[in-house]
């Protein structure tokens, strides 16, 4: 590497579209993982050393061990994420490097996927589509509850666990099937807001938009949306007493993170019909998801592969956003979408 240029280390090829951005500036030295896997921790530690910038996904772990290996020269982590999770912020505080990550991007993206998710979990597509060719067919065959009001139930609550970006984009979504109520969890930390709750309720055009507690969200709502971030703080939010208070009928969204929703707790309730169904992106312990897990085996479930923000659009945005961040913190400029590391 010339000593006038500066070590940059990406942990995944992002394209002809994006990778030009990094290869075609003269003054970076850039290293690439050359596979299409997650990133070998042995080779990411070894590159790591004298690197200015390292560009990472969710899979690669940003801490101590990384830190050290990369030296006193590392000036920013850019992740290709809006999680953060995966990220030791303090000690990239302690160590003056900036993070920066991908919010905003994703968020029709993962909208879209979360109702879809509430449809499948509703329709029982996990076992409709593995029903031929022995499917016979009946009057009430494979009937789950519809997730549009009807003449017969023209009352449909949307629950949020978090009511970011994305709920609210997710909920925008749920308006035209006829939901009229939204209720949803906040953050301990801030004080309810009356005001905006009915600014945001005259913004969609609907009854009531309002902040209650985890009880009456699970007791209340026809389609739970789990949307918080990870963390600590909202590790198994969704646990066997949410559960056992949710509407037979009502169907349980994740499309935010494994860690909030223990895996135990839902297949148990989805085996004893405490709810009807369930749609999940995310799992915890992913990628290392057997056929044996309990989600996988259970009824009803609809399991994806984490993949909320797989539209070409978004992970075009995302990958090219991580890039821009990753050249602002290299180079001491203006990074798009910087995190701040004292949280």
């Amino acid at each position: 590497m010339s000593d006038s240029k500066l070590k940059v280390v990406v942990c995944r090829d992002l394209g002809p579209d994006v990778m030009p951005l990094l290869l075609n500036n003269p003054r970076l030295d850039v290293v690439v993982w050359p596979h299409n896997s997650a990133c070998e921790r042995k080779w990411l530690l070894e590159n790591a050393r004298g690197a200015s910038g390292i560009l990472v996904m969710l899979s690669e772990k940003v801490d101590e061990e990384l830190l050290n290996a990369a030296g006193p020269k590392l000036r920013v982590v850019s992740t290709m994420s809006v999680g953060y999770e995966h990220a030791d912020l303090k000690a990239l505080l302690t160590r003056g490097v900036r993070f920066g990550y991908t919010p905003d991007v994703l968020t029709d993206a993962v909208a879209d996927l979360s109702v879809m998710l509430a449809l499948m979990a509703g329709r029982n597509t996990k076992e409709t589509t593995e029903a031929w060719p022995n499917f016979v067919w009946s009057p009430f065959a494979f009937c789950g509850p519809q997730l549009s009001s009807t003449p017969t139930s023209p009352k449909r609550t949307a629950g949020f666990i978090g009511f970011g970006r994305i709920a609210q984009a997710t909920f925008a979504r749920l308006v035209p099937f006829g939901f009229q109520h939204c209720l949803y969890t906040g953050n301990a930390k801030t004080a309810p807001d009356p005001a905006a709750d009915a600014a945001l309720a005259a913004k969609y055009g609907v009854k009531e938009v309002r902040r209650v507690e985890l009880d009456e969200l699970a007791r209340e709502s026809d389609a739970v949306f789990v949307l918080a971030p990870g963390g600590p703080a909202t590790y198994h939010i969704v646990d066997e007493q949410f559960l056992r208070q949710m509407k037979k009928t009502a169907v349980l969204v994740n499309t935010s993170r494994g860690t909030l929703v223990d895996s135990d707790a839902l297949a148990k309730a989805l085996h004893e019909g405490w709810l009807y169904g369930a749609g999940i992106d995310v799992v915890e312990g992913e990628p290392q998801v057997g056929l044996d897990h309990p989600l996988i085996k259970a009824p009803r479930c609809v399991v994806l592969p984490h993949i909320g923000s797989a539209t070409n659009e978004t992970r075009l945005g995302m990958a090219t956003l991580t890039v821009n961040n990753l050249l602002g913190g290299v180079f001491g400029e203006e990074m798009p979408a910087e995190l701040g590391t004292s949280r």
